[in-house]
C-alpha cells in the first residue's frame, strides 16, 4: 500500500514539473510564463519530495526534505518577483495586458530620503 502511494505522488510530482515545463514554452507572455513555472514547479518538487518521504520515512530524509521544501517554497517567490519586476523595468512586459500597474506609480513618485 505504501509503495502504492509513492508511486501516485512522485508520478503527479512528475505530472506537475511536466506541465510547468509545457507552460514555460507554450504560453504567450512572460507573466503567464513566470506563473506556469513558479506555481507548478514547487507543488511537483513538494509531491515528489512527499513521495520520497513517504518510503524513506527516516528523521534523516524528512529534516533534509523538509529544508529542501522551506527553501524552495522561499526562494521561488522571491525570483519570480525580481524576474517579473527586471522584465518591466527592461519593457519586455506588455504593458496592455495589465488590468492594474501599480509599479508604474511607484517608478515615477519621487524619491523621499
Amino acid at each position: 500500500m505504501r509503495t502504492a502511494f509513492t508511486a501516485a505522488l512522485l508520478l503527479l510530482g512528475a505530472g506537475a514539473s511536466l506541465s510547468a515545463g509545457l507552460g514555460v514554452l507554450r504560453l504567450p507572455d512572460l507573466f503567464t510564463r513566470m506563473h506556469a513555472a513558479t506555481k507548478s514547479q514547487a507543488v511537483g518538487l513538494l509531491l515528489v519530495l512527499a513521495g520520497v518521504g513517504v518510503r524513506f520515512p527516516t528523521v534523516e530524509v524528512l529534516t533534509s526534505l523538509a529544508l529542501v521544501a522551506l527553501l524552495q517554497l522561499i526562494t521561488v517567490p522571491v525570483a519570480a518577483h525580481l524576474v517579473g519586476r527586471a522584465a518591466y523595468r527592461t519593457g519586455r512586459v506588455d504593458r496592455g495586458l495589465l488590468h492594474t500597474d501599480e509599479l508604474e506609480r511607484a517608478l515615477e513618485a519621487p524619491d523621499e530620503d
